[in-house]
């Protein structure tokens, strides 16, 4: 099974990204400039492309050289398809905290960052982000980089390590782990280092996850510097989109996500963006049951403020095809289910004191 054929990859939340993006048939911007700034195995940007038309422009982002050399053969393929209706495509294969130097200023429709790591890279072992299969303590996702998981666990001293896999992975016993990986090394392999974490640390009954998810979920964002990476692409993104240009983005995890949430409230605040998702959307069941990996998915949205609106109130948001409702939607929804819940309870409501 090649990459491009495996089911695992799926984009997540994908009609969502289209409708946040305005690029739905209803309001799809002919000849618009759009960028995805982790474009992987073109999954959503080969929707996007469909939807562009031939004097639409495609540009994707990418430092995994080799997800960047699979995304360029998906488009190929959908070239031969799409024949005269294909946008004119442009892929870089750097990390899209650079976005800025090769964008030019308020040129983009849309922008899209798809945050995380993709399942290709998690399927392969030689990689070494994952625990799965064993393989070498690598979680590059720039394989032209120097810096491995393998040099932070070995090198790195017992306290930052200790600190690291507590801020970076939210791990409360990061002590105990960093102290049991010091103790054991050299560690060479993401099996071993499982094993070590485990050891040290084991399952609590409250948890479903493997007891080394967070430590190598920590290794993987210091390794690749994504926090920076996220911070830096919401900061240029105001500067290189057009007045009521759209910026979407889906994180996996909470630091992702609390990240874009602060950066577009404090943005909305200052009359930048209206933010179109007062909650991140999730994905339904459909979805969850058919991708597993959207489980985790949280997106949220925002449109640059136009000039001369600066300041105006926004008078609804959109709403997505997930889980969650936006708006006066929202607002209505409650109101009938508190209403119902009264009906069949035949209590009156308590007050709060």
């Amino acid at each position: 099974m090649t990459e491009l054929s495996n089911p695992r990859h799926v984009p997540v939340l994908s009609q969502d990204v289209i409708r946040y993006l305005a690029l739905s048939e209803q309001t799809a911007r002919e000849g618009g400039t759009y960028c995805d700034c982790t474009i992987g195995l073109a999954g959503h940007a080969s929707h996007i492309a469909r939807l562009l038309g031939p004097s639409g422009h495609l540009i994707g982002f990418d430092r995994d050289p080799k997800a960047l050399e699979l995304a360029r053969e998906r488009l190929k393929a959908l070239a031969e398809e799409l024949g005269e209706r294909m946008p004119k495509v442009t892929l870089i294969g750097e990390a899209f905290s650079k976005v800025a130097e090769y964008v030019e200023p308020g040129s983009l429709d849309g922008l899209l960052a798809d945050f995380g790591v993709s399942s290709m890279q998690i399927d392969e072992a030689e990689r070494g982000f994952s625990f799965q299969a064993d393989g070498p303590l690598d979680m590059r996702q720039d394989t032209r980089q120097s810096l491995t998981a393998a040099q932070v666990v070995n090198e790195m001293d017992e306290s930052d390590l200790a600190n690291l896999i507590y801020e970076y992975g939210e791990e409360r016993r990061s002590r105990r782990i960093a102290r049991a990986i010091v103790r054991a090394r050299p560690v060479t392999t993401t099996g071993q280092l499982a094993r070590i974490v485990a050891g040290s640390a084991p399952a609590l009954k409250s948890e479903r996850i493997h007891p080394a998810t967070r430590t190598f979920q920590a290794l993987r964002i210091h390794v690749n510097r994504e926090l920076d990476e996220i911070r830096q692409l919401l900061e240029a993104a105001p500067m290189l989109l057009k007045p009521s240009g759209r910026l979407v983005v889906i994180s996996f995890h909470s630091l992702e996500d609390r990240i874009a949430k602060d950066v577009l409230k404090e943005l909305g605040a200052k009359g930048i963006w209206t933010v179109l998702t007062r909650k991140p959307v999730i994905a339904d069941e459909e979805e969850t049951d058919r991708n597993p990996r959207a489980r985790s998915a949280k997106l949220r949205a925002a449109e640059k403020t136009e000039p001369g609106r600066v300041g105006a109130k926004q008078e609804y948001q959109d709403q997505g095809s997930g889980r969650q409702l936006t708006g006066f939607e929202q607002l209505a929804t409650t109101k009938k289910s508190k209403e119902r819940s009264k009906q069949h309870s035949g209590k009156k409501p308590r007050l709060r004191k």
